[in-house]
């Protein structure tokens, strides 16, 4: 098994699945990836999960972390402030598949998102005490957690991705897009294009000791790269891009990009942006 040198360029976590994410220079490690990250989500008058798929936007709602306190901002709409510790009453909701426990925030925080959306949405909080388990055919010998991820615990990508996927699009005369659409957790620096995509394990080095990823599921893209984050509006050039080259096989096919992860080894280590980590690729 071959190693590749690289080092953790930034780390991003989205309190609020599917709103506007957050990067941020260090970040505890726990079982279902960064802390806070996709703690929150937002849920129809059925309990159904609601992304920027359905609302693009989504992608304009800005989370600012302040230690106790949570605040969201939107364009045309007053801060919103929310306890993170804090919560009203016991539901379950669905995220694809799963019915899990979670945690209503409130009758102010479903009249806010709502009169930003144009319809009914409550938001909600990941229940801690549950254990919702990634799907055991990719992770298998390894048991992998998440919040309301879509599936995985953290999404892994390289900047020379981007790059390579704005090399291309440049060709095709159309402007460079940024890695908030892509939406991860992880940014490698020192890999080539697409090298992630046959990584088995990432070994970062942190004060506490080595954290171990477990690369698992290449992350098959939908419509949400095609969001422009600094408008919300609903495009489709950089999804067809991307499906004109990164077709995977191990995913019948579909277009990816980026990574999924679970925490093998780590939790309860803090990453930090320019750690040195080790890339072992699976052959």
């Amino acid at each position: 098994m071959s190693e590749l040198p690289c080092r953790v360029e930034s780390l991003h976590i989205h309190p609020v699945k599917s709103c506007a994410g957050i990067a941020v220079q260090r970040s505890l490690l726990v079982e279902t990836g960064l802390d806070l990250d996709r703690a929150w989500m937002l849920v129809d008058e059925h309990g159904q999960f609601v992304t920027q798929r359905e609302l693009p936007r989504l992608a304009l709602v800005q989370p600012t972390l302040r230690g106790d306190d949570m605040l969201l901002r939107a364009p045309g709409m007053l801060g919103l402030h929310l306890a993170v510790d804090r919560a009203e009453r016991a539901r379950r909701v669905q995220v694809w598949d799963d019915w899990v426990p979670a945690w209503d925030m409130g009758d102010l925080a479903a009249q806010w998102f709502s009169d930003f959306s144009g319809q009914a949405l409550r938001l909600v909080r990941f229940d801690p005490e549950h254990r919702r388990l990634s799907e055991q055919r990719w992770t298998v010998p390894h048991t992998g957690q998440a919040a309301f991820a879509d599936g995985f615990a953290l999404l892994v990508v390289s900047s020379a991705s981007l790059a390579e996927l704005n090399r291309r699009l440049a060709l095709l005369g159309l402007a460079a897009v940024d890695l908030r659409r892509f939406r991860p957790n992880l940014v490698l620096d020192g890999l080539q294009p697409h090298d992630e995509d046959h990584v088995e394990c990432l070994e970062i080095d942190t004060a506490q000791g080595t954290a171990r990823l477990k690369l698992v599921k290449p992350c098959t893209r939908c419509s949400i790269p095609g969001v422009d984050p600094d408008t919300g509006t609903q495009g489709f050039e950089v999804v067809d891009a991307l499906a004109g080259y990164r077709q995977d096989a191990r995913v019948g096919g579909a277009a990816t990009f980026g990574m999924n992860a679970i925490v093998v080894d780590g939790a309860g280590f803090e990453l930090q942006q320019g750690q040195a980590c080790r890339a072992r690729l699976a052959f």
